[in-house]
């Protein structure tokens, strides 16, 4: 949520024997209870810009915010909700589960396990080529908080994504690269979602206990109707759901759901 430049949007009223951060911290906390920060928790700047205060009244109202376990503020990362665990896009549009999560605030964080050239029959069939192509392979275990979220593998034409191979993605979003590097923005594509047993692979990266379930995220991508990826992504069944919610004005709408913390968490 950004503030608006010009007067504060918010005013805060001196109170005798109450201070002006603890007017701030009574006004977040209504705030919070009326469900008004569910996608984001404004920062600093922000919510100095909004009430028209001190740097010195925000950092004390956050200060007891977080004491009380109302919102969570890590060293350089916005404070955010407590208790806030999922992360929500719609599904069947493009989006991208590094801004998921780093929307969340939540630190993304990739594990590098291969990227190379090489040649995949059976990939390049599905990206419409010839099964001598060369491809570009990427393999990334994706953490959220550093605790193991899904396995990512994806192949891409070598003829437009060479460029990727001098990339670091420790902290990178593919399709940011894509374009920046490769002048490539996907257009469309399609995704089929199914339940999978887990590999003995996907529980040995994916922290899997013997109960939990996998969900396999197979996505095409594509470029003005061609297919430039394929990508096949294991997700930790515990964190990924799937929504609709419908109506008689505007039929179905589909959402997934990646959680950021196990349902025991």
């Amino acid at each position: 949520m950004a503030a608006t430049e010009g007067a504060p949007q918010r005013q805060l009223r001196r109170v005798a024997g109450k201070s002006l951060w603890q007017q701030l911290r009574e006004d977040l906390l209504r705030r919070v209870a009326d469900g008004e920060f569910v996608d984001a928790f404004p920062g600093e700047w922000e919510l100095r810009a909004e009430y028209g205060v001190s740097r010195h009244t925000v950092r004390e109202a956050l200060r007891a915010l977080r004491e009380e376990g109302v919102v969570t503020a890590e060293r350089g990362r916005r404070p955010r909700v407590a208790g806030q665990t999922e992360i929500t896009q719609p599904l069947g549009a493009l989006y991208s589960l590094f801004e998921s999560v780093e929307s969340q605030h939540l630190v993304q964080r990739s594990i590098v396990r291969r990227l190379d050239r090489r040649q995949d029959a059976h990939a390049a069939v599905h990206l419409g080529l010839e099964e001598s192509t060369p491809l570009i392979y990427l393999e990334r275990l994706r953490l959220a908080d550093d605790r193991p979220l899904a396995l990512d593998c994806t192949w891409l034409p070598a003829s437009i994504a060479e460029p990727l191979l001098d990339v670091d993605f420790t902290h990178t979003s593919l399709y940011e690269e894509l374009a920046t590097r490769c002048d490539v923005r996907l257009t469309g594509g399609h995704e089929n979602i199914r339940a999978i047993i887990p590999t003995t692979a996907h529980r040995r990266l994916l922290d899997l206990d013997p109960n939990t379930a996998v969900m396999c995220v197979e996505r095409t991508g594509h470029l003005d109707g061609n297919p430039v990826e394929w990508r096949i992504t294991a997700i930790r069944g515990d964190r990924f759901s799937v929504l609709a919610d419908f109506s008689a004005r505007t039929g179905y709408t589909t959402q997934i759901a990646v959680a950021t913390t196990s349902p025991a968490a």
